[in-house]
Order: C-alpha cells, then structure tokens, then sequence
C-alpha cells in the first residue's frame, strides 16, 4: 500500500508527496472520508490528483492512499436499465442506503452483489478457449442476452464449468492457464476506461443507424459504427434530438452519458424511457438502455471519468456482437472540466484556454467507435456509434471545442437558433450540415429500400439549395419577379420543409418514421410537383396550385399511423389529380 500526505489542495486537485511508488491514473483514496481520485501528473515523489468528489475540508497532511490499480469499470449482468454517476457508482442503490442527499466518500459497488442470475453454459469441460470466446450466456433482459466472454488477455482450457443460479461475484467455472495456473471464472470482470478493448479487426462502415428522423435518415445519415456530432446554441433543441437518437435508434443498446447537463434532462430521461415502446422488440426502453448521470452540480473532474466509463460500458456490450450507440450530452462539459484542471495544473494554454491536447483526448473518445470483428473463435461482428452533443456559446461553432470534434467526426448535425425560433424542429440546418457516409450506404439503401433512394434524397437537397438562392432575388424584387417555374420550386421546397423534414417528437405518430414510410411521404411530394408543373404548362397558376385544399392534406400525411399510410397516401394521390384536372387552364405558358 502506497501512502502519502496532501501537499496542496486547489479545488478539484490534490498535490500529495511520497508518492513515488505510484502509478499514472492510479485510484487513490483521499482524507479522512476516502474521497475517490485519480492520478493525473507525476513529478519525482509528487503527485497530482484530480479528485471526482467534493474537496471541501481537506486540508495539508492529509493522507492520501494508492489502491494500486486504475480507473476501472465492473462490467457484467445488471448494467442495463441502471443508472450510474460518472465513476460507475449506482445511483439508485446510494439513494435507498443514504437517501436523497448523498455523502461523501460512499464506495458502492457498480453491479448487485446480492442479485442472482440463470448462468447458461455453452463451453464444455477441457474446450480450448482463447480471449473473447462464450462461455456461455445469461438472459439479462427480454431483449439482451448477455454473453459471458473470456477476458481480453486470458486464455486455456475449461476446468470446470456450471449451470445454475449465481451472484456476478460466484465462480460458475475454472480456466487452466497454458502455465498451469487455475483462475476461477465469474459472471462479472472489470476493466480500465482509459483504455480501449481490444478487437480483432476494423471494417468500413457500410449499414446505416436508422433513427426514424426524417432529416437525419434522409440528408445527414450516420453509420452503424460512424461518429456524429450535434453543435448548436442553447434553446436550439440538442438534447430532444439526443433523446429522439436515443429512442428510436435500432440499435441493440444505448449508453447515454448525461455529461455536466441539467439534472431535469437526465428526470426527463428516466421518466420517459419506461414508458416508451421501442418499435423493433416491443419492450420497454429501458430494456436496452444504460444511464450515465453526471449532472452539473456535480463535481467538475467527474465529468471527464463519465465519458470513459460510458465508452468502456459500451465497448462490453459491442464485444458480444452487439450493436451500441453512445450519446453523450454534451462534450463540451466535459472539454470545460479539462480546461479547469489544466488551468490548475499551470499547463501552457491553447485557443481560449483549453489544453493544448484537447483535439487528442476527442479523438481518443471518438476513434473508439466503429464497426469491429470481435475477439474470439467465432469472429462475430460488433458495432459502436457514437454522437456527442457540442454546446458552443453563443451558436458560435468556430470556437475549438466544435472544431476540434468536426476534424474527428464524418456526421454534422448543425441545428440553426434562427429555425429553433420558428419552431421548425429538429432544427437542422440543411445548408451547412454534412454526413462523409452518404456514398458508403448508397448500395445497403439501394438494395433495402429503393434503388432510386440517393438520387431523390439529393434532389431534396438540391432543391433546398435552389431555394435558399431564389429567395435571396424574392428580398430584392419580390415573388411576382420569378418565372412560375421558379415560383413552383419554392413552394415545393417549403413543402419539403415543413410537410417532411420538420417532425414533431411528442407526436407519437410523428415523432419515428420508418424508412418505407419516409420513401412514400418523398414520393407524395415530388409527384405533386410534377403533376403541378404540368398543370403550369397547361396554364394553370401558381397561385391557385398553392391554395388548393389537398395541400393540407398532404402536409398532414407525415403523422399518418405506420399501419395505414399507404391507403392514406393512395386517396391523396387521386384527391391530387382530381385537384390539378379541376383547375382553370389560360392556355400553354
């Protein structure tokens, strides 16, 4: 046991000498109430700490001592459906022990010691088993089954193995290492957040994370495996479009991080999912869903341990050939929880402050992602996505948080104050906004949906684009000026606005869109355009087009029910030509 005394205690850091024996991003436990941190700068037989509880009452003297191991995460049967703090300490436990308000110094352990599970063998007596390989699975949800791999590193042959009912803690087997050691196997390991678990292989991402958003899915798709970020003001509706990602994405789990964000968000969060029916199994939300809470009441330094854990949680899960989706709200917290530290460490400031490391601890969060063969004889296939939420101030996405995230990511979702305010949401600029995936999943949309999905997805953007042109010539002559051709793409490019991409989430039929349904409501809308225009070419006017009644109607087809749009959309194509046939013609324009 190593053991030190505090030297210096400011804010967050603690400086202790006599620490010469320890270990970078080493646990410690610091004063009397055994505050949990982390080693972050050795210098000779100093040590600095970053401290992920309140430091309020320590003082010089004060022992610090070294558990010898790092940061670390329990991971095994029990995760989903929990809610933990940014060092993986289980929130609603501490909450029944020591009540609502939380002391000090409390040391939990992350996984139910006492709740017993049905452990179902697959191995056998004297298999030869390498690292990442099933032993076998519990049932851990009625959508999860949970595999029980062998631990990175390890290797040998089975020496026991059991079926039966057992504690994360209890040995259900043994493993005979190649030195003829015998280690017992649990339903439960633990492993470092700072460090990524290992793989066999990367592969391209080529399948997309289907959210059920209609501008996402349609203009700026992310990849299963793919790294996205959302910047955008306050107000801007960042964290609804984390929670929608969150609910409807079809994914096989999702590890969201509440990272320095208001305490309602993460209430809204538990209060929600519960109830929420996830459209792929039918079960509850929760039952794929782990939460990481790290509110902005808490601790500064934490913030930084909320991100890693979250990543490592979901790195488990994508080792069982699982595909996990990482939201993190938001990453600029946890950006100003490193600004702070550094600040206390004295190091050379960058741009506005920040490290000068910062765009490498992004990076390392992000290349964390991605589609991988997992370790094992049975090569499966495990995806990692992950989105993180930018919070610049201001809006102002040239500051070095957001720009640092966009030279790492491939999805910007850049969401605009000035659509927020005219409650056009998800306020996703269409003009700015990019995804680098498009061209990848051309072929998976040609052959799941329709082969011409990329092209009217393009002309969608197209038309935004003539739009955002026409308009700025509207503000200098007027309306009237254009020819109707012209007159005709802008009211089709308000169509496409607000009859598709806006989307209403408290709308229970609005607020996911399948794919098929999303191609339909495409279909609806350019074939009105083009019916109109050959109505124009007939003689009809713009203006009559504009006002006829089927309009409405088309604009309310989006929150048509799953289960009739088809019908729907059939009567409101035939309503549409009635419309357009009964229309005064004045001759060919």
């Amino acid at each position: 046991m190593i053991e030190g005394r505090i030297l210096k205690v400011s804010g967050p850091l603690v400086i202790a000498e006599g620490m010469r024996e320890a270990n970078m991003f080493d646990v410690v436990r610091v004063g009397d109430a055994k505050l949990i941190g982390e080693i972050i700068e050795m210098h000779g037989d100093r040590a600095s700490i970053q401290v992920y509880e309140e430091t309020a009452g320590l003082g010089r003297g004060d022992v610090v001592i070294s558990t010898g191991a790092p940061l670390s995460v329990e991971l095994g049967p029990g995760l989903i459906s929990s809610i933990y703090d940014g060092i993986q300490r289980p929130l609603e436990t501490m909450a029944e022990k020591y009540g609502a308000n939380i002391r000090r110094g409390i040391d939990e352990p992350a996984l139910n010691r006492d709740k017993k599970w049905f452990f179902t063998p697959t191995a056998s007596y004297g298999d030869e088993v390498q690292a990442g390989d099933v032993l076998g699975f519990v049932e851990e949800t009625p959508v999860i089954r949970h595999k029980i791999m062998v631990p990175p590193g390890k290797s040998g042959t089975v020496a026991e193995i059991h079926a039966g009912t057992f504690t994360v803690t209890d040995t259900v087997g043994k493993l005979k290492r190649k030195d003829g050691t015998v280690e017992p196997i649990t339903l439960m390991q633990k492993w470092p957040v700072r460090r990524a678990r290992p793989i066999a292989e990367k592969l391209p991402p080529v399948e997309p994370l289907i959210s059920g958003q209609r501008v996402i899915d349609a203009l700026f798709p992310l990849a299963k495996g793919g790294t996205a970020c959302v910047p955008g003001p306050f107000g801007s509706g960042k964290t609804v479009v984390q929670h929608q990602l969150a609910k409807w994405s079809d994914v096989d789990l999702v590890v969201y991080i509440g990272c320095g964000e208001r305490g309602n968000e993460m209430t809204d969060v538990l209060r929600e999912f519960p109830e929420l029916t996830d459209p792929r199994t039918g079960k509850s939300l929760m039952a794929r869903t782990v939460l990481i809470a790290n509110t902005s009441d808490m601790p500064v330094a934490a913030r930084e341990a909320s991100v890693y854990t979250g990543i490592t949680i979901a790195e488990y899960y994508r080792d069982m050939g699982l595909s996990v989706a990482v939201i993190a709200d938001s990453t600029s917290r946890w950006a100003e929880a490193l600004r702070e530290m550094s600040g206390r460490l004295e190091e050379m400031p960058g741009e506005e402050g920040y490290p000068a490391y910062l765009t490498s601890r992004l990076a390392q969060f992000y290349e964390r992602a991605g589609k991988t063969v997992c370790l094992g004889a049975d090569r499966r296939i495990g995806t990692l996505s992950a989105i993180g939420a930018v919070s610049p101030q201001g809006g102002d996405i040239s500051e070095p948080v957001t720009q640092a995230t966009l030279r790492i990511v491939k999805v910007f979702w850049g969401l605009d104050s000035s659509l927020a305010y005219r409650r056009h949401f998800p306020a996703i600029n269409w003009l700015n906004s990019y995804s680098l995936y498009r061209d990848r999943l051309t072929d998976w949309f040609g052959e799941n949906i329709a082969t011409d999905w990329i092209a009217k997805t393009g002309e969608i953007a197209r038309i935004l684009g003539q739009e955002s042109d026409l308009q700025e010539i509207v503000k200098l002559v007027g309306a009237d000026a254009l020819s109707p051709d012209d007159r005709m793409t802008l009211e089709t490019a308000q169509s496409i606005r607000e009859d598709f991409l806006q989307q209403n989430a408290f709308d229970g039929d609005d607020s996911y869109t399948s794919l098929a349904k999303m191609y339909a409501l495409m279909n609806l809308i350019f074939s009105f355009d083009k019916k109109a225009r050959a109505a124009l070419a007939l003689g009809a006017d713009v203006s009559d087009i504009a006002a006829l009644p089927v309009r409405e109607r088309i604009g309310r087809a989006k929150a048509v029910p799953e289960a009739t749009y088809q019908t729907v959309f059939a009567e409101i194509e035939n309503e549409v030509d009635a419309a357009l046939a009964a229309l005064p013609k004045g001759g060919t324009v």
